[in-house]
């Protein structure tokens, strides 16, 4: 009786951090370029074309309370082909030092704005990556000595710098929202990341609706540790590796990149701007990202990559 490779490699170029970073500046650079070219074609449109940038509400949106930043196109076409043709899969990065209260909202958000993008009804597959945990084969080394250690090592580890990782019950309590939108039919399958044997365990005791996958990150190695690859062989949980970053965009890389600096893109108003038109006033906290590809199945071609980010503004400066 045959079966599949216990550990599926995924190629990887360029880590997601340096990805999603580089791909929000090219967007707001384009979104600029647009409200520059426009004001080129109209004598009073409100600023001078020889300014260095355009106004920020120029190139970017406000719904109520959010700012779309750059401005969305609800026109611009969605996947060429037909739904079944593609095998959608969506990355959910839940951010250091967000209750894990808002995350039912913020995850039907985040799912909304790739369903939006993409123009169809569901996703293949929704991997969520919690904060403050990253995946260790030491620890996995450790579970097969003699003596376990009485509290698991890998429950507490905080090996990202900002804040420490949760415990697997407050994990559970978000893994029941995605639990819905899999029995919404928003959702065909569902995984985690970063999960070592002990914290797998545990989880799957516990949900109703099992992780088809768990992707983790061997950055400093090359082979991935025996007992998870057995683990999950036995649980029919596949086993995907991975680039990925799990503070994917810290609190400093966003500030930068909205600053009104010689970095940014103005969208934040100086310090000692008191003008509303130069800028927002406040500082900024990144939420979460989400990551979405979508490949044609009988070609392997990616036909479209992305994310999305929520950031929060508060009036006052942020510790």
């Amino acid at each position: 009786m045959g079966g599949g490779p216990s550990v599926i490699r995924r190629p990887t170029t360029q880590k997601s951090n340096t990805e999603l970073t580089a791909a929000l500046r090219s967007n707001f650079s384009l979104a600029q370029q647009v409200a520059l070219n426009q004001s080129l074609k109209s004598a009073t449109n409100g600023f001078p074309n020889s300014r260095r940038r355009p106004p920020y509400k120029s190139w970017t949106f406000q719904d109520d309370s959010t700012v779309y930043i750059p401005a969305t196109d609800p026109s611009r076409p969605g996947l060429a082909e037909e739904r079944p043709q593609y095998e959608i899969t969506v990355k959910l990065f839940f951010l250091p030092n967000e209750p894990a209260s808002c995350r039912c909202a913020q995850t039907r958000e985040a799912i909304r704005l790739v369903l939006r993008e993409l123009k169809v009804p569901s996703i293949d597959l929704l991997i969520v990556s919690y904060p403050g945990i990253s995946f260790d084969a030491e620890d996995e080394e450790d579970e097969e000595s003699d003596e376990a250690p009485e509290v698991d090592a890998q429950q507490s580890q905080d090996t990202t710098g900002e804040g420490s990782a949760e415990d697997v019950d407050t994990m559970l309590k978000t893994w029941a929202c995605l639990e819905e939108l899999h029995d919404e039919g928003v959702i065909s399958k569902l995984g985690v990341a970063e999960f070592g044997t002990e914290r797998l365990r545990r989880f799957l005791s516990g949900s109703r609706i099992r992780p088809r996958v768990n992707q983790i990150n061997v950055r400093d190695c090359c082979v991935v540790p025996k007992p998870l690859i057995l683990f999950a062989k036995s649980e029919r949980v596949e086993l995907l590796t991975h680039n990925d970053c799990t503070n994917i965009l810290p609190r400093g890389t966003v500030r930068e990149l909205l600053d009104f600096g010689d970095t940014g893109v103005g969208v934040l108003a100086s310090k000692e701007s008191s003008d509303e038109d130069q800028g927002l006033k406040g500082d900024v906290v990144p939420q979460w990202v989400i990551k979405f590809t979508a490949v044609v199945k009988n070609r392997g071609v990616i036909e479209n990559k992305g994310y999305f980010a929520l950031a929060e503004l508060h009036d006052v400066p942020i510790e």
